[in-house]
């Protein structure tokens, strides 16, 4: 029969990550899966509430579970195992969606004496490291964001263009703008801006469909590319950015900076040329802007 030490070593080893906690959510337990996925070390977690700010999961828009629909409350509730599609609270600020897989554990006399949770990193980050490799090598790639270039951007939104006027392949352009940026560089200094812009585009790359193709325009702007998308979806991607980006923070010394974009957005039409396309999803951000950013516009 197998012994304990080699269960506990599967564990402490899967490529999944895995936690205990106890009947008040402490953590007792995190794995090295857990440890890679995240950010987290163990020694910074266990011993600490799941709640106290370290995954603080959300749903696509935006609602914290921790003190609602918690998949590890319910199983600790009913007994029962649960999954859902969430997004956690890296170390480094952004966002990451995970499949969470929650279980009751018993006590010797059949009571609740916690639950684990198993989660995997669905993010679609092996596909889009494979093409920012390839983009490296065409010069193709920003420096800071590790994201595709404005020179990519736009070959891209021309081949689209083209592939809409030939076969009807439908896509939607959305323009990102980093709100209150040139504050934050004032105020905090340009390394601290620089990791802003670099937590908005961990969110996006983690966020966004394989093939999607999102970028950094230039300065605080990012532009993305959604094949296969009417206005309803475009929306929907478009909301759901904002929305993961506005629960990511960045830290400034001994200040946690919240973050946030106001995007706007068009479907294309098969007599739009490139500059007009650019020029419409440009004008509905600064929309989002007047109205008080942090928010979407799509025509």
């Amino acid at each position: 029969m197998p012994s304990a030490d080699l269960y506990r070593d599967l564990v402490e080893n899967m490529h999944d990550g895995v936690y205990f906690v106890d009947r008040d959510r402490r953590i007792t337990y995190w794995n090295k899966g857990a440890e890679r996925i995240t950010g987290y070390a163990a020694a910074e977690v266990v011993g600490k509430s799941c709640a106290d700010n370290i995954l603080v999961h959300v749903d696509a828009i935006g609602r914290q579970l921790c003190h609602g629909s918690c998949p590890l409350v319910a199983s600790m509730a009913d007994g029962a195992p649960h999954e859902a599609e969430v997004y956690l609270h890296h170390k480094q600020g952004h966002r990451l969606p995970v499949w969470v897989r929650t279980s009751p554990l018993l006590d010797d006399h059949g009571g609740f004496a916690g639950a684990v949770e198993m989660f995997t990193d669905i993010s679609p980050r092996q596909e889009l490291a494979q093409q920012v490799e390839e983009l490296k090598k065409l010069a193709l790639v920003d420096a800071l964001t590790g994201l595709p270039n404005r020179r990519h951007l736009e070959a891209q939104l021309h081949s689209r263009l083209e592939e809409l006027r030939r076969s009807g392949a439908g896509f939607g352009l959305l323009f990102v703008d980093v709100d209150h940026f040139k504050q934050v560089n004032d105020r905090y200094g340009h390394d601290t801006g620089d990791q802003v812009l670099k937590t908005v585009a961990n969110t996006f790359s983690h966020s966004v469909r394989p093939f999607d193709v999102v970028g950094r325009w230039g300065g605080e702007e990012f532009a993305g590319l959604f094949p296969h998308t009417d206005r309803q979806t475009l929306r929907g991607l478009a909301e759901r950015l904002r929305v993961l980006v506005a629960h990511s923070q960045v830290g400034a010394g001994s200040v946690e900076l919240g973050v946030t974009v106001s995007i706007g957005g068009s479907v294309a039409k098969p007599e739009d040329s490139a500059a007009a396309l650019l020029k419409r999803a440009d004008t509905l951000m600064y929309a989002s802007k007047a109205n008080g950013r942090n928010r979407v516009t799509i025509d």
